[in-house]
């Protein structure tokens, strides 16, 4: 047993090495666009190959992972289980969900609850415009860094700087030509989304896509926040308003409970 834990952490509670190794392989594998080799496996993990062989084998053997003949690894149906039930335990999910569906219904438009984790947002849970069929989707559990969405900016301008500041990477790495890599740009932008309010998306994420965002409060920390995703062929100011409107509404009806 001693042997298979590794140095101190919080609270006196040792880390387990083959747990942390077994949770760094799943995230890896998640956050994969694609399968992975064994090969790759090993170098990007740093792992022994043997090592890095038997817990693939382990984790296949239980159905966290699936491996496709002569492509690689990749995370397999157990996780979908789990993640579902994640999100189907969540309270916030449970609150907003309805709220989010009579949102999408109102404005016609697609609507994303997202959470901060780390520098990224994760999406939780999505309701998809049904008037239209050219509409954006997110599915849960996709994660996108924070300063390149108007969910992430949204969260973070109710933080002091120095906290947000210590959550970013070193680079603030572009998803599109329109998202602030510059620190002092950022930080700029989320005090302008602290005056107002809501925070704004302008293609930063997904070219030919805006985005409103508003921050959830539950009373503490605000990790969570709510969005209205529009193509900006179908956003003209007169919308704006509206839009807007109807996500205030939405978010006062969600923090009410």
């Amino acid at each position: 047993m001693a042997g298979s834990q590794s140095g101190e952490e919080g609270g006196g509670v040792r880390s387990v090495k083959s747990a942390e190794r077994t949770t760094a392989l799943l995230e890896y594998l998640s956050d994969a666009e694609q399968p992975r080799t064994l090969r790759e496996v090993t170098v990007d993990l740093g792992l022994p190959r043997a090592s890095a062989y038997a817990l693939l084998m382990t984790l296949v053997r239980t159905g966290w992972v699936e491996a496709d003949d002569g492509v690689g690894f990749r995370v397999g149906i157990k996780a979908l289980r789990a993640g579902a039930a994640y999100v189907e335990q969540d309270d916030v999910v449970q609150r907003a969900q309805p709220v989010m569906d009579d949102l999408s219904e109102e404005v016609g438009e697609t609507i994303h609850l997202a959470r901060l984790d780390g520098h990224d947002i994760v999406y939780l849970a999505t309701c998809m415009s049904r008037q239209h069929s050219l509409t954006i989707v997110s599915r849960p559990g996709r994660r996108l860094p924070s300063w390149a969405t108007g969910l992430g900016k949204a969260i973070l301008a109710t933080r002091p700087w120095a906290e947000t500041e210590a959550l970013l990477p070193e680079e603030l790495a572009p998803r599109t030509v329109y998202t602030l890599t510059g620190r002092e740009a950022f930080r700029a932008e989320l005090t302008a989304v602290a005056a107002r309010g809501h925070a704004l998306d302008e293609q930063e994420s997904t070219l030919g896509t805006r985005c409103f965002a508003v921050p959830l409060r539950f009373g503490g920390v605000v990790t969570e926040a709510l969005s209205c995703s529009v193509p900006t062929v179908r956003l003209t100011a007169e919308r704006e308003p509206h839009v807007l409107a109807a996500l205030l509404r939405a978010r006062e009806q969600i923090e009410k409970g």
